[in-house]
Order: C-alpha cells, then sequence, then structure tokens
C-alpha cells in the first residue's frame, strides 16, 4: 500500500529535517539548519518566494521552493529548487512540486525559469521543457591540507568582515558580480536586501571570510559559510581596478587556513565552466570535483 504524500507550505520550524533532506542529496552544498530556517522566513517582497515541502508518513522527505530574481534588471527572471530524498524517488514527488511551482511562477509574472539538476536528474528536466545551458562544477579541498600561502602585496592589508564596515563589503561584492558568468546579469541588488539575506544571515561567518583592502577600498574578499565541521565557500571576487595581482588567490588561501584553526575539515565551493580563473584557483588549492550539475532554462511565458 502506497503512504499517502502531502504536500504543504514551509515553515521555519521545518528548517532541520529539510536541512537533512538536503544533506542527502547534496553533501557537497553546506546549508546549516539556521540558515535553512533564514531561507525559508527572509526573503525580499518582490521575490515572491514560494517554499514547498512534501511528507511522507509524517516524514519530510521533499523540498521545492521558487521565486523572482530581484537581483536582475533583465524582467521576469526567475530560479527554482527542487530535492527528493533518494529513498522516495520514482513516486511522483518531483512532479508534483514542479507543478505547482511552475503554476506560482506563471502567476507572479515570470518568464524565464533556471534550475539546476543532477546528471541523473537531466531526463526529468527535459520532460518538463527544461534545456541546457551552463555547467556548475562543485569542488571540495580540506583546507588542513593546502599549498604554501602567497605573499601579500605591498599597499594590501589583509582583514577579516567583522572588521569592516559591511558598505565596503556590499560595493565590492556588487562591482565583483558584474561580470560574474550568468543567465541573467546580477547588477540590482539592493543594499537593504543584501543586508537581510547575506550580512545578517546567520550562515555568513564574519570571523572567516577575508578581505583584502587597499586604503578603505576592499579590492578583493573571499565569503565562508559554516555548518558545523565543514564549510562552503561563496562568493570570491576581485574589484576590475585591483586585478591581476593575485588577490582572490590570497584571500580566499587565508579564509581556508582560518577556517581549518576553527575546525573546519572539509570546504566546498562551485564554479561556472566559463569561470577559468577562479577554477584555476581552486585547482592551486587543490580542490578536487566532486560533482558537475546542469544549469537548464525553461521559458514560462513570452
Amino acid at each position: 500500500m502506497t503512504t499517502p504524500v502531502v504536500i504543504r507550505q514551509a515553515v521555519g520550524d521545518d528548517a532541520d529535517a529539510v536541512a537533512e533532506v538536503r544533506r542527502a542529496v547534496y553533501s557537497y552544498k553546506i546549508m546549516s539548519p539556521a540558515a535553512t530556517r533564514h531561507m525559508i522566513t527572509v526573503q525580499a517582497p518582490g521575490e515572491r518566494f514560494l517554499a514547498l515541502v512534501a511528507e511522507s508518513g509524517g516524514e519530510l522527505v521533499a523540498w521545492g521552493s521558487a521565486g523572482l530574481n530581484v537581483w536582475t534588471s533583465s524582467p521576469g527572471q526567475s530560479h527554482l529548487s527542487i530535492y527528493v530524498h533518494p529513498d522516495h524517488r520514482k513516486q511522483g514527488i518531483g512532479s508534483a512540486l514542479a507543478e505547482r511551482l511552475h503554476q506560482h511562477l506563471s502567476e507572479v509574472g515570470a518568464v524565464r525559469v533556471r534550475a539546476f539538476v543532477h546528471p541523473d536528474g537531466l531526463e526529468f528536466a527535459r520532460n518538463l521543457g527544461y534545456d541546457g545551458t551552463r555547467l556548475m562544477h562543485y569542488s571540495g579541498v580540506d583546507p588542513r591540507k593546502l599549498p604554501a600561502q602567497p605573499p601579500t602585496p605591498n599597499g594590501i592589508e589583509l582583514v577579516t568582515f567583522d572588521q569592516v564596515d559591511p558598505l565596503q563589503v556590499y560595493t565590492a561584492d556588487t562591482v565583483a558580480s558584474l561580470d560574474e558568468p550568468s543567465d541573467s546579469p546580477i547588477d540590482a541588488v539592493g543594499y537593504d536586501e543584501w543586508l537581510d539575506e547575506i550580512w545578517n544571515g546567520p550562515a555568513l561567518d564574519k570571523s572567516l571570510s577575508v578581505a583584502a583592502m587597499a586604503g578603505d577600498e576592499m579590492a578583493a574578499f573571499t565569503v565562508i559559510e559554516t555548518a558545523g565541521d565543514r564549510a562552503w565557500s561563496g562568493m570570491t571576487g576581485t574589484v576590475p581596478a585591483h586585478r591581476g595581482r593575485g588577490l582572490a588567490k590570497l584571500v580566499k588561501s587565508v579564509a581556508l587556513r582560518r577556517a581549518a584553526d576553527a575546525g573546519i575539515t572539509a570546504a566546498y565551493t562551485s564554479n561556472d565552466d566559463e569561470n577559468g580563473p577562479m577554477l584555476a584557483i581552486n585547482n592551486w588549492l587543490g580542490y578536487q570535483r566532486v560533482q558537475t550539475e546542469y544549469g537548464l532554462l525553461r521559458t514560462l511565458s513570452e
């Protein structure tokens, strides 16, 4: 007898169970229960974010979310994420979540939706009308085993995020993100939304995230998020005027060492296949690829 599946809207108290399912599906995508709760409960109003969970026999077994991309000037762009626990696949759960989420996106004015899928989910996504655009590579490193730290150039001071003004980080982040490989430009990031979602979020470890300062200007930075003894290296960027000096390699090397000293034994990151410079830095640091996902797009309406 098949156990009925119930799909409902996610609430903050689902965070622990969602984090467990996420880890079972994506062992390399680090998100603590606290960060998961933040994702469920804190969004920009314009995102029209909908988060769903599926329960089978009272057990949370899947997650689905979708919303508008409010960090781009390109209208109608949206994102969708679905993951189902490996023990509960082939039961129509993913399809049911997709139907609800696509309907929601159409209702809120989405024109194009982006999703990332495992290779084994590619057929499922193709059948839903998604087509390939990008490859996203995920890799991991033991931060206790790194090459020698690069020298710090003259005129550069290394600091952690708990020593800087958030406006300095926001400025560097938004400038460095402008040429980040993406299907839509990251060119409309509001400061208040950035504060809510990034700076004040529980995932960001300000004591481990590192910046290279050239006077009062943040020349380069790397973001570290933690969950227990694992870490996620988020955005690493250098503002254009300071590129070519090895600063991205330097700040990431320093941040990973700080992470190792704090008890982190595994650090993960992701890079678009077109981001050759960052892929080269991670190769130098000793990152080993653990998965490649497909970045796919579907047009909802014109």
